[in-house]
């Protein structure tokens, strides 16, 4: 998916603060689900290190190289080419050969379980690999299976652009939450995200209409387009990730970080005893049973959905950050896409600018990849500002690193207006942790909402359903290593 593209990418990182004043001091800006196989499910992965062809793929470690890339290797490199494409990670690469004399083998795919599971089966595993997408490997699962390198070397290692600072130091506060497993960082989320609603300032002005900042006012734009001819709300139908970034977001505003931590920590009344939870479902659920939806919209994928909005055909559609790169070929070029945050409900606790920010789109480094020196490097450059810069003139997004791109670089409407969004925001940002932690939890979550926006159910067995995911996760062993304060 869009970079899923989310489905991404999705999804949906941190607590209150996430460091948005450090990503205000940059001057441009940005932006599931497979089930493997129970074959999967028992593979087993040990350390790596070594091509057990026989080549050694460890050098000689130094202070410039100190992870020991061995010149004239070989990486294996496995891009999600979803909603930022993969132009990013050539530019890398080449890069990377440029200085090390590697070479690599690259692969841009959506289809990154089709294409991997195989390899993790049968102890051949890529180097590195951005896993996202709609088929995307689940992270919990490598993780349980013993799959994932711990990036902790990564993260300690030194800074390609202050030695005398640690990687981890480098990065905005709380983006590193998102890769974390049990309390260890075994994926990093490269990209820096924002979720919310998003609309086209052309489509706006010759309506009349202003941007809502209370649900009400969103569902009388979306009551006059109806009017008009044209749908209040496009939604991707197929992949209810994207429906629940509005579930989601409405739930943590209306009922403030307390609400949203209480579903991240599996609480036995996260959802059912939610006063928050039932107000955010049945707003959404009233768009439905209103007609505001855009015709149709449950049967379209995210890009099918995406290029009808972008045709004018509906007011808004909810989405990342990643939304804008994802559509630059259905985007006419007067468009003016516009992001904003998710209007408020009544008595809400959170402000109207507060949005979901973090970190997505996930890169690992497997426990049995053959060059591991030459990935665990490979991620360490990907943490430079060499490297951000060209990913965000490839891909017209941030990075999770700390003034990490050059100034000099102009990105599109859509993303510049995610800097005035995060502006506006402050340290009021949040960021749920369920869908990493919990993917049967997320998986479930997302089918109830399927049912919903199709009026096979009603909000009250949305909650009930939802509940019953949660209480399920709960019985996880792992539940009581993954707790948010």
């Amino acid at each position: 998916m869009g970079s899923t593209s989310a489905e991404k990418n999705g999804a949906d990182n941190s607590e209150a603060g996430v460091g948005r004043r450090d990503l205000i001091k940059r001057s441009a800006a940005l932006g599931l689900i497979a089930v493997p196989s129970m074959a999967f499910l028992s593979a087993c992965a040990s350390g790596g290190g070594g091509d057990e062809s026989g080549e050694d793929t460890k050098g000689e470690t130094s202070k410039d190289n100190p992870f020991g890339v061995k010149k004239g290797g070989k990486l294996d490199v496995v891009i999600f080419k979803g909603g930022y494409g993969d132009d990013y990670a050539k530019a890398w690469e080449a890069s990377f050969q440029k200085k090390w004399g590697v070479t690599s083998a690259h692969t841009g795919t959506q289809e990154i379980t089709g294409k991997l599971q195989p390899r993790f089966n049968g102890g051949n595993p890529p180097d590195i690999v951005d896993d996202s997408g709609a088929q995307k490997i689940k992270i919990d699962v490598l993780y349980k299976n013993g799959q994932l390198l711990d990036l902790a070397a990564v993260l300690d290692a030194p800074s390609v652009d202050d030695p005398s600072k640690k990687v981890r130091d480098t990065l905005i506060p709380g983006t590193l939450d998102a890769g974390m497993q049990e309390g260890k960082v075994v994926a990093l989320n490269y990209i820096y995200t924002v979720w919310g609603l998003w609309y086209s300032g052309k489509l706006f002005k010759e309506k009349g209409w202003e941007e809502p900042k209370t649900w009400d006012d969103f569902l009388a734009v979306c009551k006059d387009a109806r009017s008009q001819g044209i749908g209040g709300l496009a939604h991707q139908g197929k992949y209810p990730y994207y429906i629940n970034v509005a579930i989601m977001d409405l739930i943590a505003k209306t009922g403030g970080l307390d609400a949203m931590k209480a579903i991240d920590n599996l609480d036995p009344e996260a959802f059912v005893g939610s006063d928050a939870a039932k107000a955010a479902v049945e707003a959404v659920y009233e768009v439905v049973e209103k007609g505001y939806l855009l015709p149709g919209t449950n049967g379209l994928t995210h890009t099918e959905s995406q290029t009808r909005w972008n045709q004018y055909k509906a007011a808004f559609i909810t989405c990342g950050s990643w939304l804008e790169n994802e559509q630059l070929k259905q985007t006419p070029a007067d468009f003016d896409m516009k992001f904003m945050p998710m209007p408020l409900l009544p008595d809400s606790a959170m402000p109207y600018e507060a949005i979901r920010a973090g970190s997505g789109e996930p890169f690992i480094i497997p426990a049995k990849a053959k060059n591991l020196p030459g990935a665990q490097e490979f991620m360490r450059m990907m943490l430079s500002r060499e490297w951000s810069t060209l990913f965000a003139k490839e891909a017209n997004s941030l990075t999770i690193l700390k003034d990490g791109v050059d100034p000099s670089v102009q990105l599109r409407p859509g993303t510049q207006s995610t800097v005035a969004a995060s502006k506006a925001a402050g340290d009021n940002t949040f960021r749920f942790l369920y869908t990493e932690w919990y993917s049967e939890m997320d998986t479930a979550i997302q089918n109830a909402s399927n049912e919903l926006m199709a009026k096979r159910i009603q909000p009250a067995e949305w909650l009930k359903r939802a509940q019953a995911a949660v209480d399920k996760a709960a019985k996880d062993p792992a539940a009581k290593n993954n707790r948010r304060e």
